[in-house]
């Protein structure tokens, strides 16, 4: 006798997480995308068409907050007495909005104002490798100091503070993996780290109280009306996501940006002839092979999903990378085309928590592809596929060595 799987996507959705197909998980996303919504378990639904996903992701009814999530124990309170209630990153209305339009009002306008530091910093980079032959790791001599030393310039903080932030933000963003991918010493190392996180973090807030400067935190320190300004502990939270977004997803878009354009020598060469193009190869790399490849919400009321409501509670979790490769919202859509015309990805999410560092992760990566292909004679990679780290969501080789001929000056 034959048993029936109740959830037949369930071992697919498995095999996503499994490390061992984090190297080309798209032939899985194709095969979940011949149907628009999946069950994985009780409660728990995976989407995967990209109409549905961008609706969803702007539907107040979906909340980022766990309804299943426990307390932190002990309670966790600012200087002042009030309760932490985490970064805005896992908060919904309208708290969110508060904290959110906090960190926008002092985060923005100063990475505007990056773009030259940027450049400098990627020229810097190559320069350090002399200009004969030779061989770069995109990942740990480009994707990672680059972003790293722009939050760190961001924050105020000594370059000599890079190590601490690379740990930190490895460890951080390890915890954005759904939970039943995470061992249970990972999930011990998490709590771990986040704690040591906040403890990094608390002398540092001290300082910037006691004695401002003209950098991220004493801004944010001296943001909006003292009402409703974020406490020191729910600042930390929020330099924590910075950390994350401004760092991780930033190493993952510039290596999988130079892993693409190896793949693809014909988008390189004319990369190389106009560097006006980078603009649309970043946003196609974006929809082609996003940093971010998952992300989830709970249902707060029913909600109807290709013809199926799914309950209050429910998690629904949305496949980004499967909806940026859609056959029914994008033409030829395994195809990398920097010269797509009509690419509403959905690499940056959507909706009230659209990410908030896109700009920053936008000019950071024009620079660095535009200085790969102008300056690298004759680049060619030397694994393929490259060895990848292994986080499911935000999903990046580990290493990404290339060979050249030279470096122009």
């Amino acid at each position: 006798m034959t048993t029936t799987q109740p959830y037949p996507s369930a071992p697919i959705y498995e095999r996503i997480l499994d490390p061992a197909n984090r190297h080309d998980p798209y032939p899985l996303y194709a095969e979940l995308s011949a149907d628009p919504l999946h069950q994985l378990d009780e409660h728990t639904w995976l989407v995967t068409r990209h109409d549905d996903i961008a609706r969803l992701l702007r539907d107040p009814r979906m909340s980022v907050s766990d309804p299943q999530g426990q307390p932190l124990d002990p309670p966790l309170l600012g200087s002042d007495g009030t309760p932490f209630r985490g970064g805005f990153l896992v908060l919904d209305p309208p708290h969110h909005d508060t904290l959110r339009k906090q960190t926008m009002h002092q985060f923005i306008p100063r990475i505007l104002g990056l773009r030259h530091n940027i450049e400098e910093l990627v020229q810097q980079l190559l320069d350090a490798k002399g200009q004969g032959p030779g061989v770069i790791d995109i990942v740990t001599e480009l994707a990672y100091p680059l972003p790293v030393g722009v939050i760190c310039e961001l924050l105020g903080v000594p370059r000599s503070e890079e190590p601490v932030f690379h740990r930190f933000a490895e460890l951080l963003t390890r915890g954005l993996d759904p939970e039943e991918s995470l061992s249970e010493q990972e999930k011990a190392d998490l709590a771990v780290g986040r704690r040591e996180w906040r403890e990094y973090l608390i002398p540092m807030i001290a300082q910037r109280q006691a004695e401002p400067g003209t950098d991220l935190i004493s801004g944010m320190l001296a943001e909006g009306d003292p009402e409703t300004r974020m406490n020191a502990i729910e600042l930390g939270s929020t330099l924590g996501l910075l950390l994350i977004a401004g760092h991780e997803t930033t190493v993952n878009l510039v290596t999988n940006g130079v892993l693409t354009l190896l793949r693809n020598p014909g988008a390189l060469d004319r990369l190389r002839a106009d560097p006006d193009l980078a603009p649309g190869v970043v946003e196609e790399v974006l929809r082609y092979d996003p940093p971010v490849q998952m992300t989830s919400r709970h249902a707060t009321a029913p909600i109807r999903v290709a013809g199926q409501i799914i309950p209050t509670g429910d998690r629904i979790r949305m496949m980004l990378a499967a909806a940026n490769r859609d056959p029914h919202r994008f033409a030829d859509p395994e195809r990398f085309d920097p010269a797509r015309l009509d690419n509403a990805h959905l690499a940056f999410g959507g909706g009230v928590h659209y990410c908030l560092g896109a700009a920053l992760a936008r000019i950071e990566a024009q620079t660095a592809l535009s200085a790969i292909a102008t300056r690298l004679i004759n680049p060619r990679l030397l694994d393929d596929p490259p060895v990848y780290r292994p986080n499911m969501i935000l999903r990046g080789p580990a290493g990404l060595r290339v060979a050249y001929d030279g470096i122009t000056a």
